[in-house]
């Protein structure tokens, strides 16, 4: 497995999309927050999807999961698939992105850049106790924090 990239911006700036569920039923969500890295001894991806969101039914439900990359010119779908919930509309209808099988039946997209597939290895409910008071604020004021995942790289697309 070989990926280059600028780790420390990749999710920041470039955003992505967390997929969870198979081709028949599946949902994803614009995901900024994110990292890449060894965890023991497996190339890993963390992605942090809050509890409230309708991904998360499905990252809790499947073990594996797709983290897909777009190319700037994708923001405004990935925009919107951030802003709306699966629950309510067929947003990836929506976005005019086009869902892909990847493997045995995960999801990924045509237009994706790259399509990292993941295997869930640890999940966790961050606490709000040990933040600083100004993260619970800004992020936490109203609603449950994320749930932080860990997943296995199991091949890169």
């Amino acid at each position: 497995m070989h990926f280059t990239t600028d780790i420390l911006t990749l999710f920041d700036k470039g955003w992505a999309l967390v997929t969870a569920g198979d081709i028949s039923d599946f949902n994803t969500m614009t995901i900024s927050w994110g990292g890449m890295g060894t965890l023991w001894s497996k190339p890993v991806a963390t992605v942090y999807v809050k509890p409230v969101r309708y991904t998360h039914e499905y990252m809790e439900a499947n073990d594996l999961f797709t983290i897909s990359f777009f190319d700037e010119k994708y923001r405004p779908a990935l925009g919107l698939l951030g802003s709306k919930s699966g629950r309510d509309c067929n947003k990836v209808e929506e976005s005019k992105l086009t869902p892909v099988r990847i493997g045995e039946n995960l999801v990924g997209y045509v237009q994706a850049a790259h399509t990292l597939v993941c295997r869930k290895i640890y999940s966790q409910d961050l606490e709000l106790a040990p933040m600083p008071e100004a993260v619970r604020e800004t992020y936490y004021e109203k609603e449950a924090p994320h749930t932080m995942y860990i997943g296995e790289i199991l091949g890169i697309g």
